[in-house]
């Protein structure tokens, strides 16, 4: 799909791209856009400059863990994560770079500081310019998304702006040794409103399709690939489904070769409603969830994935 066909078409382009990526999202659960105004240049710059800290000694990168934070800003060491089902920690290490607010806003209490990585000093700086790419992409899908749901264009836009993304650098080592039980990132859905991902350095991605099939994904190099996290799903009371993904090992001749990949998981402030929007309760589809905010649900699956005590 091609996202400039929504921002810079016709009344009928719009309106095609809008029918399109809801119907995707309710019968496959995910997309690739393409057009989608995140310069290139800037996803390779940031790709090396995630290779570049990842290179570091374990000692260097343990630097950067910072207790506390539940992982939610700097690094997070190899085998910490697991998914929401599963007991066996996934086999990746991760480094995330939050939303920054500007000195005397309301949030600025709610959002630690990001973590400059002193060895690597453009990381921060890609990252940041990154985020805030994403940001404007991912605000531009959402519009299209409150279209699709009947809302006002802009229904998204006060949750959304300072709200708690995450940009996520994750590397997947070389495995070096038989794993017990685990694999690179056990299948699980995302807890945001929505996930978007720029190619990764290796394949592995596979996503659970409506006819319960494990589909590989690898975005071309032009395309994001966008999926519902549970957030929407709980908004629309399952209308729009959360997409159950996973990231599978290399077959044994590719074991030494590692994975980076980096999503973008956009979330809204933590004083968003997830209270299920009346228009998705009806008769055939009662309704599936009890209310609760933005921040609640964070803070629960947060605990549910090991990285909050």
């Amino acid at each position: 799909m091609d996202l400039s066909a929504y921002v810079h078409g016709t009344s009928a382009d719009r309106q095609a791209f809008v029918a399109a990526l809801g119907s995707a999202f309710r019968e496959v659960g995910f997309v690739a856009v393409v057009n989608h105004g995140i310069p290139k240049s800037l996803v390779d710059g940031f790709y090396a400059a995630s290779k570049a800290f990842f290179a570091l000694p374990e000692e260097v990168k343990r630097k950067y863990e910072i207790p506390g934070l539940a992982g939610q800003r700097g690094y997070t060491s190899f085998g910490k994560e697991h998914a929401k089902r599963s007991k066996a920690p996934d086999l990746k290490e991760f480094f995330q770079i939050g939303q920054e607010v500007p000195e005397g806003h309301p949030l600025r209490a709610e959002y630690p500081p990001n973590v400059e990585v002193a060895e690597v000093p453009e990381f921060h700086r890609l990252g940041r310019e990154l985020y805030q790419a994403f940001e404007s992409a991912g605000a531009k899908l959402l519009e299209a998304i409150a279209i699709y749901l009947n809302l006002p264009a802009n229904y998204f836009e006060p949750y959304i702006t300072y709200g708690n993304s995450i940009l996520r650098a994750i590397h997947y080592p070389p495995i070096t040794q038989e794993p017990a039980s685990a694999i690179r990132a056990e299948q699980h859905e995302d807890i945001n409103l929505i996930t978007l991902l720029v190619g990764a350095s290796a394949g592995g991605l596979q996503l659970l399709n409506s006819q319960n099939e494990w589909v590989p994904i690898m975005p071309e190099d032009d395309e994001i690939v966008i999926n519902v996290g549970d957030m929407l799903q709980r908004l629309t009371n399952n209308c729009l489904k959360s997409t159950t993904h996973r990231v599978v090992n290399p077959p044994r001749e590719e074991w030494h070769l590692p994975r980076l990949s980096i999503p973008f998981f956009l979330h809204p402030i933590s004083a968003m409603r997830l209270d299920c929007l009346p228009s998705c309760v009806t008769p055939d589809n009662p309704l599936h969830y009890a209310p609760i905010t933005a921040g609640e649900y964070l803070d629960e699956r947060l605990r549910e994935i090991g990285l909050k005590k």
